[in-house]
């Protein structure tokens, strides 16, 4: 797989301007601790890590615009898939609300005019909006339903379980440090993609192992501390761009894996990051 130097360009773009990025060691602390034992399905498994993920979050970042109104989207779903979706009036308000909080921000505003040139997105912002709305909020039915029980954004960034057992998705660190604070998170430790790739505190990208609602993720990760806006307009450029593919991309001191999956409905099915390696920098942030 070779890394894909166009987009890794514009992605270090959008990454130069997410200036509501937290920063590690300063806005939140994360204690790695252990690391996970190997699991599968259906199985118990042995907690690594006596304490939560997150040590410290400074919320007042939550009362940022983009963080608010992403928060308000997490309480929106049934986490069992096979369990119907609908959307009521008032989070269809809350879903054009967050659209219109991160189309006003550098992020997206970046992405937006990079998928006009590329022929992936109309110059108009309120077609452009609802581009958005299709491919991450329509909803539709997963393998084995019958009814319209999931979407992109829910399978992303809030997470599901199936046959109450699994995790599945769950990929933003807003969702599991609220998730963790209420209780419904356990932190099992850090897991690795190999044997020389241990997870750092201060770094923005890890893989972890957790339960919820009585599911088990055996092997998930995430962004750390990045805004909304950030992950939402990276996914978003790799779906419209490259959908169905695993891209490689280089940017700031990470070289990424992103995992993008669509499905017949021509929404996102599934998207997340994988880290392969650190490179070396100048500057953390």
């Amino acid at each position: 797989m070779e890394n894909n130097t166009e987009l890794s360009s514009i992605v270090q773009t959008l990454w130069d301007n997410d200036v509501n990025r937290l920063q590690p060691g300063i806005d939140y602390k994360i204690a790695l601790q252990e690391k996970a034992e190997q699991t599968v399905p259906n199985t118990d498994v042995t907690d690594g890590a006596a304490l939560p993920l997150f040590l410290y979050v400074n919320e007042e970042v939550f009362k940022k615009k983009t963080f608010s109104a992403f928060i308000s989207l997490l309480d929106n779903y049934e986490a069992d898939t096979g369990e119907p979706e609908t959307i009521t009036p008032e989070e269809e308000r809350e879903i054009h609300s967050f659209l219109d909080a991160v189309m006003e921000t550098p992020v997206l505003q970046i992405a937006h005019s990079y998928l006009v040139k590329k022929g992936r997105a109309n110059v108009n912002t309120e077609e452009f909006k609802q581009q958005l709305y299709d491919i991450w909020f329509s909803l539709y039915p997963r393998k084995g339903s019958i009814h319209p029980d999931s979407s992109g954004f829910e399978h992303v960034f809030v997470g599901e379980t199936r046959g109450g057992r699994t995790v599945i998705g769950f990929h933003n660190w807003i969702q599991f440090y609220l998730q963790e604070k209420l209780g419904h998170v356990n932190y099992r430790g850090y897991t690795m993609q190999n044997d020389q790739l241990k997870p750092d505190e201060n770094k923005h990208l890890i893989t972890l192992q957790f339960s919820w609602k009585k599911g088990v993720k055996p092997q998930g990760s995430c962004f750390m501390g990045v805004s909304p806006e950030f992950e939402f307009a990276l996914y978003t450029i790799t779906f419209l761009t490259s959908p169905g593919q695993q891209l490689k991309l280089r940017f700031n001191q990470y070289e990424v894996k992103i995992v993008c999956h669509s499905n017949k409905y021509k929404n996102i099915e599934t998207t997340y990051p994988i880290l392969l390696r650190y490179l070396a920098v100048t500057s953390w942030r």
